[in-house]
């Protein structure tokens, strides 16, 4: 596996990549801010404004790649911008093919978006995630992220169905 980290270049030429990522996640119940009637031109659209705030300097988004340079995962991070904020960064949007999932690639991404984030100069990542994904909130637990709280009715499902999220957050040393 590479992880690698996108600029507005590459971006170009694997938006349809990240296209086909965020439809597969969605269609696989991720509560990622999209309902399950999105369609491949609105999603390829959310990517144009990504690579507008790579391009910006406030976002960081890596990609990982199978060994025949296959996208299998990507993962963001939103850096602060306010200056009584600029040691923190939200992880946001990490999305694994379903047919990729339980290899190792979110974990890579994650410890890799650490990585990216120390490197901006930021000492403390927060994240969400829905409460009925009982995985995510194992695996973020796993990677050392504390649970600060929860919100009810945070977030609407693909489905349509209201549900609680978890607030997480790190430290990084």
């Amino acid at each position: 596996m590479k992880i690698e980290t996108f600029t507005v270049e590459t971006g170009a030429t694997r938006r349809g990549e990240l296209t086909a990522l965020l439809l597969d996640a969605v269609a696989h119940g991720a509560s990622i801010g999209f309902m399950a009637e999105i369609t491949p031109a609105e999603a390829a659209a959310y990517w144009g404004g990504i690579f507008a705030e790579i391009s910006d300097g406030t976002r960081v988004l890596l990609g990982a790649f199978d060994g025949a340079g296959r996208l299998t995962g990507a993962a963001q991070l939103a850096l602060a911008a306010r200056p009584n904020s600029r040691h923190r960064a939200e992880v946001q949007k990490l999305l694994v093919f379903h047919s990729a999932r339980r290899h190792g690639v979110g974990s890579e991404l994650m410890t890799r978006l650490e990585t990216a984030a120390r490197a901006h100069g930021r000492t403390l990542l927060f994240l969400d995630t829905s409460t009925g994904a009982a995985g995510a909130v194992k695996f973020y637990d796993r990677l050392g992220y504390t649970v600060a709280g929860s919100i009810p009715d945070w977030a609407a499902n693909p489905d349509g169905r209201l549900v609680p999220n978890v607030i997480f957050y790190k430290r990084l040393g």
